[in-house]
């Protein structure tokens, strides 16, 4: 990467709405010329066909990047309508080039012999994906596909801006804020009506549902957000799911899970359900003995209940911990600042992988609250991220990092941007964990946008795999030793290692129950995309009480508010199957080093920066020496 390749000039406040428009109708029209002349003259040169070929993605990306993000973060809605249509033209385009048999057959004609690995690799992937594609059928199949690819788009856009703009809230007295730490209530104070309102969104929702006491409250709020979506999403998400029904069939596979896993490193759809499973048996001890455990102490309250719910989950959770493993999350969150939390991570992960952060305060961005930092290596500026950590209205309502630029080596800086919901002032260490999570994301489209070829740029592994780097770094922010360094109370002092010791001892309670639960979450993605449903809420509810440990919380629809279900489709399972590669990975370090040089460096250089160059498993394999295995997973669990 050469240091005259500049950030993207983003633009100053009122010319945003012009400037997303331009951007990306600007690169759809380069990636549609470059994709013209290459179908017209491809170049005699095997490396110049492909290399054509990169370029017209590099043009297609970023316009689809730009659309992807700003639909989610700007403040303005008319800018988000735009970037949403922006988004469904780049959707459209990259599904008429994946449909362009003249196009096919110039990539197809490559003889890749003098190829090197990397052009090999890229030039395999690119027929598979013709292929996945159906650009090989016949015409009116091929129109067919077309037209479920483009009313996909338009759905899972209707999904999202469903869940994203659906913010519900119940009006509470404020006595029924007993419970929750002083700093939430005086950011909630009662209106003229002398009621206090609480929304659905992360920072109000979570720590009312943990710490309130009042559990008629909890029980209303917990109902709210297991409704948001409803009824609009149902009739959406059935749609969605009997177009990407409708799509595998086309394309010869049995199934929708069949045709998505084959890309990934699980292969085949029937291991999704295997593997679900599998760690359902490995959990079940585990789940069953903390569940034990929440229901005694809720009968210690209610001595008359059977069972105990979503309602009160994580309320009891934190009573547990604080009453009998001695940690009080009220008095942990006094250790983290937003403010400080955010700087510790920059030089935590800087000082892990060898970065510098420099912010860039000049830097114009879509709101107020977002920081621009610059990232360099060795002296040398590799990239820019930007931090969009605190809710709004009309935000994106989850965590996540979006591309705003993928890197391609001496050609553009990857640029990427963490988008949060997280309060102001002090942090749950639930919410620390996210944050270096989602970092972690960041960390990866940097380092690996130093490549070559777009295809293999920043996160492009197997998506199976995209989530171990993400939950190893994690494990940074339960080290008292790092902690230490940015955990600090109002006087300045650090938060003690026996605390974090017992926090973490705390965490590891009910990870069992907690695993149950996101093979609920995977089994509901599996399963309604394996087979028709008419009823969704009725299946929800019939797999809730197969894999969770928990009722359903009556009336109540988890699927219209599940947004993984759009971009995850049938994958959810890829959130625990990568936690078994994480432990795997984390074996490598030193607990009593976690920064030591060369096995950081090792990490850093074997798999962050390779992108998607190899896959995932050669990948591991390449850092630890070894086949990843389940066996550090499997210890984790049984402890």
């Amino acid at each position: 990467m050469t240091s005259d390749v500049h950030p993207l000039a983003l633009p100053p406040a009122g010319q945003w709405l012009e400037w997303v428009g331009a951007r990306g109708e600007d690169q759809l029209a380069t990636a549609r010329s470059l994709a013209d002349a290459l179908k017209a003259a491809p170049p005699a040169d095997a490396d110049e066909v492909l290399r054509a070929w990169n370029e017209v993605h590099v043009a297609l990306a970023n316009a689809s990047a730009v659309g992807s993000l700003f639909a989610e973060v700007h403040p303005d809605l008319e800018v988000r309508d735009r970037a949403d249509e922006v988004r469904q033209a780049a959707a459209k385009l990259d599904t008429d080039l994946s449909l362009d048999a003249g196009l096919y057959a110039v990539l197809a004609a490559i003889d890749p012999t003098g190829l090197d690995p990397d052009a090999r690799r890229v030039h395999e992937h690119t027929l598979r994906d013709f292929r996945r594609a159906g650009v090989d059928r016949d015409e009116a199949t091929r129109d067919r596909l077309r037209a479920l690819n483009e009313r996909s788009v338009v759905l899972s856009q209707e999904f999202g801006r469903n869940i994203r703009e659906d913010v519900r809230s119940i009006e509470v007295r404020p006595e029924q804020l007993d419970g929750l730490p002083q700093d939430w209530v005086a950011a909630h104070p009662a209106g003229e009506d002398g009621l206090v309102r609480v929304t659905t969104d992360y920072p109000d929702a979570i720590p009312f549902r943990t710490f309130a006491t009042d559990d008629g409250a909890r029980r209303q709020l917990a109902t709210a957000v297991l409704n948001v979506g409803w009824p609009a999403n149902d009739a959406v998400l059935q749609e969605i799911l009997a177009l990407r029904r409708e799509q595998a069939a086309l394309l010869g596979y049995a199934s929708w899970p069949d045709f998505d896993a084959e890309v990934k490193m699980i292969r085949e759809g029937a291991a999704i359900a295997a593997f679900i499973d599998r760690i359902t048996d490995l959990s079940g001890a585990s789940a069953q003995r903390d569940k034990r455990v929440l229901l005694d102490r809720l009968r210690q309250d209610r001595p008359e209940a059977q069972d105990i719910d979503g309602a009160d989950v994580l309320y009891y959770a934190e009573l547990v911990r604080k009453e009998q493993l001695a940690v009080d999350a009220q008095q942990v969150r006094r250790y983290f600042s937003a403010d400080d939390v955010r700087q510790g991570l920059l030089d935590v992960t800087g000082r892990l992988f060898g970065l510098q952060w420099t912010p860039v305060p000049d830097a114009p961005t879509w709101h107020g609250e977002v920081a621009a930092y610059d990232v360099a290596f060795e002296g040398e500026r590799i990239g820019r991220i930007y931090l969009d950590l605190h809710p709004r209205e009309g935000k994106y309502k989850h965590a996540a990092q979006f591309d705003l630029v993928r890197g391609v080596a001496d050609l553009q800086l990857p640029e990427g941007v963490l988008v949060c919901n997280f309060g102001r002032g002090l942090l749950e260490h639930d919410e620390v964990v996210t944050l270096f999570h989602e970092f972690g994301h960041l960390v990866h489209h940097v380092l690996g946008g130093r490549v070559d070829w777009l295809r293999f740029s920043g996160v492009a592994t197997e998506w199976d795999f995209v989530e171990a780097p993400s939950q190893l770094l994690e494990e940074w922010a339960w080290d008292p030793a790092v902690l230490a360094t940015f955990a600090r109370d109002e006087s300045g002092a650090a938060i003690p290692a026996d605390l974090v010791r017992r926090m973490r001892a705390a965490h590891d309670f009910g990870k069992g129950y907690q695993a149950r639960t996101q093979m609920f979450y995977a089994a509901v993605s599996y399963d309604l995309h394996a087979r028709e449903h008419a009823d969704l809420t009725a299946r929800v509810v019939e797999l809730m009480r197969a894999y969770s440990v928990f009722p359903p919380l009556p009336d109540t629809h988890l699927h219209a508010a599940f947004g993984h279900l759009d971009g995850y489709s049938s994958a959810y399972y890829t959130y625990m199957w990568s936690l078994v590669i994480a432990k795997d990975l984390f074996s490598a370090f030193d607990p009593d080093d976690l920064f030591d040089p060369e096995v950081a460096g090792a990490y850093r250089d074997r798999i962050l920066a390779q992108g998607g160059r190899r896959d995932a498993a050669d990948l591991v394999e390449d850092f630890l020496g070894r086949p990843y295995t389940f066996d550090a997973y499997a210890a984790w669990l049984a402890r």
